[in-house]
């Protein structure tokens, strides 16, 4: 795994509240909460490789029988 950089957030208490509660819900922390936030901010936005989906893609492609790719008719 890669290193980690620790970074310092200030932010309202609001806010924090609202990260904790959220956090709770599924099951992170709220460090973890923040980080999947911020990387799924980062991949829509274009800033950020999904490296999840390259990956997966590079192994169907290589492998040739994804389950769930549609079946053209009159194919096997």
């Amino acid at each position: 795994m890669a290193a980690r950089k620790p970074f310092l957030l200030r932010t309202e208490p609001e806010v924090i509240a609202a990260l904790q509660r959220w956090a709770a819900d599924e099951l992170r922390s709220v460090n973890a909460q923040i980080d999947f936030l911020l990387r799924r901010a980062l991949r829509d936005a274009g800033r950020m490789p999904d490296q999840h989906r390259r990956d997966s893609r590079s192994n169907e492609s290589s492998v040739g029988n994804d389950p769930a790719a549609p079946v053209e008719p009159g194919g096997s």
